[in-house]
């Protein structure tokens, strides 16, 4: 690794300053393989250092079982990066798909980690083969087969993202990681395993494993939506074809999102109003993702509640004392019992916990 790299040392305005410097232009991607790699820690120091070379940013995840890849780069160095790619055996000819919208600081800096998986899936099956997955469709196909009476779309990603947008008539698993979704979608399915399943996500990576895990567990007929919502948008510009996805499509970088029909299905989190914006919560010590209208961002700083925008509002070394006691520096969060909770649901416990405190007092 790289020991003489400072981005970490950099905070977030800083690191903006710095793009908004560049000269160029930047364009956002992803790509991912399933794919054995003998020695991830290794791949991983080579990659570092020739994406940085390239100016690359972005989230970067190795396992042996392949790699899960967003980034952004700059415009001029898209063809080193293909040949860079091309150069490692294990990412010859890789399929890569292109942002639908652009947007400014994507991401601020270059991480590549190294894991034991590249998607979290919780299965402990040394019999279950990743790469026996499922047809590949166009956009074509999947709005063909939508069609079909016994055909079942299922949404392979978490609630926050379909809540946002999903395709018509979808299953959307009420989850917050894939790996929870996968036995619950096995269930719901349970007897539906001569019909023709249709999976999608964010970018196929999945919806790969998936379509695997349901023909480890005996479904006949199995789909998969090739390059996900991402590529499935492009096909349906370039095709002039009518578009089966209803929304938005949730993405994990500094966009949160990009519009692919144009309607807003979901609703703002605090006041109900008709809002598709996801935000973090601007409360550092909270940070909690929810979808907030201009509206509630204006009354409430950018902030899930009251007491975290009096929070927001101190001055920083006020905050950072606060952060030596969770509870006060983010008091929703002492309620969250899941990875990525529901603003309601945090609202909901505190209130019902503060009814029984009073219930106790008298």
């Amino acid at each position: 690794m790289a020991q003489n790299n400072l981005f970490n040392r950099k905070n977030k305005s800083q690191l903006i300053q710095e793009q908004l410097k560049e000269s160029f232009k930047r364009k956002t991607c992803s790509f991912y393989r399933y794919v054995k790699i003998t020695n991830p820690p290794s791949l991983r120091d080579s990659l570092y250092k020739e994406w940085l070379g390239l100016k690359v940013l972005g989230r970067v995840y190795l396992a042996k079982e392949g790699i899960n890849a967003q980034i952004s780069i700059p415009e001029p160095n898209w063809n080193d990066l293909i040949e860079k790619l091309d150069s490692h055996p294990e990412f010859s000819k890789m399929f890569i798909k292109t942002a639908v919208m652009e947007a400014d600081q994507s991401f601020l800096k270059l991480i590549v980690r190294v894991k034991n998986k590249i998607v979290a899936d919780g299965i402990n099956d040394e019999t279950f083969d990743s790469s026996d997955v499922g047809t590949y469709l166009t956009a074509a196909e999947f709005n063909t087969a939508m069609k079909e009476p016994n055909a079942i779309v299922v949404d392979m990603r978490n609630y926050y993202e379909s809540e946002v947008g999903h395709f018509e008539n979808a299953i959307c698993p009420d989850v917050e990681t894939f790996k929870k979704s996968l036995p619950i979608v096995k269930e719901q399915l349970a007897d539906k395993k001569e019909h023709k399943i249709l999976l999608y996500c964010t970018g196929g990576i999945r919806c790969e494993k998936a379509s695997a895990y349901l023909k480890h567990n005996n479904f006949k007929d199995v789909n998969q939506l090739k390059g996900g919502i991402i590529e499935y948008s492009h096909q349906i510009k370039k095709n002039k074809l009518d578009s089966k996805f209803i929304g938005k499509n949730f993405v994990f970088d500094s966009r949160m999102g990009e519009e692919i029909s144009g309607d807003t299905i979901s609703h703002c989190h605090q006041c109900d109003k008709s809002s598709n914006h996801h935000t973090n919560c601007q409360n550092q010590a909270c940070h909690i993702l929810f979808i907030q209208c201009k509206d509630c961002e204006e009354k409430y700083n950018g902030c899930c509640s009251v007491e975290c925008s009096e929070i927001a509002d101190l001055d920083i070394e006020k905050q950072k004392i606060l952060r030596k006691d969770p509870v006060k520096a983010a008091p929703l969060k002492q309620y969250q019992k899941g990875v990525k909770p529901r603003l309601k649901d945090l609202i909901r416990e505190r209130e019902k916990a503060l009814t029984n405190r009073l219930k106790k007092q008298f």
